[in-house]
């Protein structure tokens, strides 16, 4: 007995060992030298408020970006930059260093110059919409602070920058980012922007023929206000003046010190209200200070508590050994890096964007053809692309952050009445009919509904040879919806109804369709002929795509399989109907051998997702444990159009199928390329990729890729180290189904500790190391 408890006791010590030395400090990020643009900028928020981070030249730059703040163009605009001077300089001498303090969320700048030490720390309030900059030096100093905005003025937009907002290659006359206003008042710099009664909402319904039902329909963008106030004690008012960062000329509006100090804070505070009043805009303003002011003595004990607890809910630490030269270590710490990026927007009123999130910088810095403003970032501001968005959310699934998956599942369920009002004014049905490319109002974008379509064109359909018929990506998201009750024993009764009148539009959309063919709804098998379908943006017209019926398959069993008080007998009889008119899904042959296919059949190939593996996932039909793992592994290893498309850049999945298929090597190759350092100054900056940088989508299928190969699941069993290297020694936390836990160490390629809870899921475990057993 004293030996078991010896061996239970040095266990512990070795979990508690890597908690304490090695934990998530291990990936602070620090510089020792000060950057040369905004390019070069690190990462720091809470809430949902990001920043861009650098000093340059002695001076200390950020960028502001808040969730939600989308212009008349539904562009995603930063509310402006902040530059800090300080005189006399302790940036100009020789010693400097800049670091990212995970612990904290924090980026903490000291600076010697001769005799003047100083440290500035810059953090966001993760429950308040407040930015605070606190500098302390050692003897008295001078602080000028400043609020720059390239939108003093209106400022037109032509050609490949209106692919910030929602016009992209359908721009319409003059384009124009309207300027925003800006004053010395109350003490500080007040700075908004407010949306006019018209914007491209209104372009929008217009072009789609639903004017009938205009009133009804949710508009987010008439008379959104937003922006803030900057004050501090000790500053004065000093004055404005013009100047030029990068591409885009700028005005600046200048606080500074009334008398030097060794101590200067600054508070900037936001606000964004939808009001056709800015008065109202300016009073909730007010309000959001004085909630501020009231709550200023622990709300730096409340970020740092909040950010500590995020990292002890769950982490992956690759090789603890500090050995940064490793291709492992690298991904490990990126991992942890781009979560704390996706911790930024924990509570923003709209979704974290695929495109780059709250972090976008100069757009120069990411391509020399892009010389626009701050405010671009190509594939849209307020549009969203849901192929795009589910891999920025997938992974928060196994990391327990399930309450940061609100943002994007409110963003669908503002939008669910206009999509079901699309059905009943183009088609005469029921059901929500979502796109692809999905405007924050629920309807198709404009340009890619095309202002050119040919004369009687189904009013309904995107004329768009990637996006039409495009419909089924929605259900990625309602499985997520399903997950949270399975994962976290979340009452999701909010969202059946949403995910119910996804499977209506299916249902009563395809039965539609055969009718207008000829006079049966179903085929000879009583199933639904879903033609003309897609699989992604790949293959087009395609004839019962199979991620199509994956999904279908899938979301109507989660929903049979809820507990008894989600549905009626009613609701549960028409699900168990539904499921029946479900086609199975399809194979084809290869040289002999069975394997995955996107569909029966497709006229063409316009993109390069490699569908056929949609059944693996994010469907969990194929994979370890299951049927038809060697039908799935004959499509990796024969299917030559799988093959060309394979690669790790942007959003491809081959890592994550990889590991699902327990392809060790293959998935560390591809998920290590992922979440590599980026090149850029910032080492989880990705992209652009196919998109922009930092790649939000990038960053999010590696870390999907990442838990696959340390734990897949498959209802109630736990599978460990699937594809794990066995060369790989990692401390790991990660969720499953039913509030469970696991937390473990490998090293030298033997399971040291599991910590299972709670502890009657340890039967649940199944260890795919060789000749190792759950303890």
């Amino acid at each position: 007995m004293k030996k078991l408890w010896l061996l239970i006791f040095i266990l512990w010590g070795d979990v508690a060992s890597a908690q304490t030395n090695k934990g998530i400090e291990q990936y602070n990020v620090t510089w020792a030298s000060q950057s040369q643009n905004s390019g070069q900028s690190m990462p720091c928020g809470g809430g949902d408020i990001g920043l861009n981070v650098w000093v340059e030249k002695g001076q200390l730059f950020f960028y502001i970006a808040r969730s939600g703040t989308f212009d008349e163009n539904n562009a995603m605009l930063k509310p402006g930059r902040v530059r800090v001077k300080l005189s006399p300089n302790p940036f100009d001498g020789t010693e400097f260093k800049q670091q990212l303090i995970l612990q904290n969320g924090a980026v903490l700048i000291r600076g010697k110059n001769g005799g003047i030490n100083a440290e500035v720390k810059l953090w966001v309030d993760v429950y308040r919409p407040v930015i605070h900059l606190e500098i302390n030096s050692n003897k008295a100093i001078k602080t000028e602070a400043a609020f720059e905005s390239w939108r003093y003025k209106d400022r037109l937009v032509k050609g490949v920058e209106n692919n910030q907002g929602s016009w992209k290659f359908g721009a319409h006359g003059n384009v124009k980012t309207l300027k925003d206003s800006i004053a010395f008042r109350d003490g500080g710099i007040v700075f908004y922007h407010h949306n006019l009664d018209s914007t491209i909402f209104d372009v929008t319904v217009k072009q789609q023929g639903m004017d009938a039902v205009k009133d009804q329909l949710f508009n987010p963008l008439k008379n959104l206000t937003f922006g803030g106030l900057i004050l501090g004690k000790n500053l004065k008012a000093a004055g404005t003046y013009s100047g030029k960062y990068m591409d885009t000329d700028f005005e600046g509006w200048k606080l500074q010190s009334i008398s030097p100090t060794r101590t200067q804070n600054i508070a900037i505070y936001l606000n964004t209200t939808q009001t056709a009043a800015v008065s109202e805009w300016q009073n909730n303003l007010q309000k959001s200070i004085l909630d501020a002011d009231a709550h200023n003595k622990t709300a730096w004990r409340q970020t740092a508590n909040w950010w500590q607890q995020y990292w002890d809910r769950s982490f992956i630490y690759i090789n603890p050994k500090n050995n940064q030269d490793t291709a492992a270590w690298q991904t490990g710490k990126n991992y942890q890096l781009f979560r704390y990026m996706l911790g930024c927007n924990a509570y923003g009123e709209y979704p974290t964007k695929f495109n780059g999130g709250l972090f976008t910088y100069d757009p120069v810095f990411v391509s020399e053809k892009t010389s626009y403003t701050p405010d671009f970032r190509n594939w849209g501001g307020g549009l969203m692309t849901a192929q795009n968005q589910r891999l920025v959310y997938f992974p928060m699934l196994k990391n327990g952050d399930i309450d940061m998956m609100k943002p994007q599942f409110d963003f669908y369920l503002r939008s669910l009445h206009n999509a079901e009002l699309r059905s009943q004014v183009y088609w005469g049905h029921k059901g929500a009919a979502f796109t692809e490319q999905l405007e924050n109002f629920g309807l198709p974008n404009s340009a890619e509904y095309n202002w050119k379509r040919p004369l009687g064109f189904d009013k309904g359909l995107e004329y768009n040879q990637w996006l039409e018929y495009t419909w089924d990506t929605v259900f990625e998201f309602c499985l997520m919806m399903l997950e949270t009750e399975r994962y976290a024993g979340k009452d999701i009764h909010q969202y059946i109804p949403f995910i119910a009148s996804c499977l209506t539009f299916f249902d009563e959309h395809y039965q539609y369709l055969a009718r207008k063919r000829g006079s049966k709804p179903l085929d000879g098998d009583g199933h639904l002929v879903l033609y003309p379908g897609s699989g992604a943006e790949t293959f087009k017209m395609a004839y019962n795509s199979n991620s199509t019926i994956a999904a279908l398959q899938t979301i109507t069993r989660r929903l049979l399989a809820l507990p008894d008080n989600y549905l009626d007998k009613d609701e549960r009889l028409k699900l168990a109907g539904f499921s029946k008119r479900i086609p199975p899904v399809t194979y084809h042959e290869i040289d002999g051998h069975k394997v995955l296919t996107p569909a029966k059949s497709w006229e063409r190939v316009s993109n390069v997702e490699s569908t056929q593996f949609y059944t693996v996932f994010p469907w969990g039909i194929h994979g370890i444990g299951k049927p038809g793992l060697d039908v799935a592994l004959n499509s990796w290893k024969y299917d030559t159009l799988a093959i060309k498309f394979r690669s790790g850049v942007g959003w491809k999945q081959d890592n994550i199928f990889a590991a699902r298929l327990g392809l060790t090597k293959e998935a560390a190759e591809l998920t290590t390329f992922k979440l590599k350092d980026s090149g850029r100054r910032f080492p989880a900056f990705w992209g652009p990729g196919f998109d922009w940088t930092p790649d939000h989508n990038w960053g999010g299928s590696g870390m999907i890729g990442l838990q696959e190969m340390l734990m897949q699941v498959d209802d109630k069993k736990i599978y460990l180290f699937p594809a794990w290297p066995k060369d790989w020694d990692v401390h790991f936390k990660l969720h499953a189904p039913y509030n469970t836990t696991v937390e473990g160490i490998l090293k030298n390629g033997k399971v040291a500790n599991l910590k299972i809870v709670p502890e009657e899921r340890k039967k649940d475990i199944i260890l795919m190391l060789e000749d190792q057993k759950a303890k």
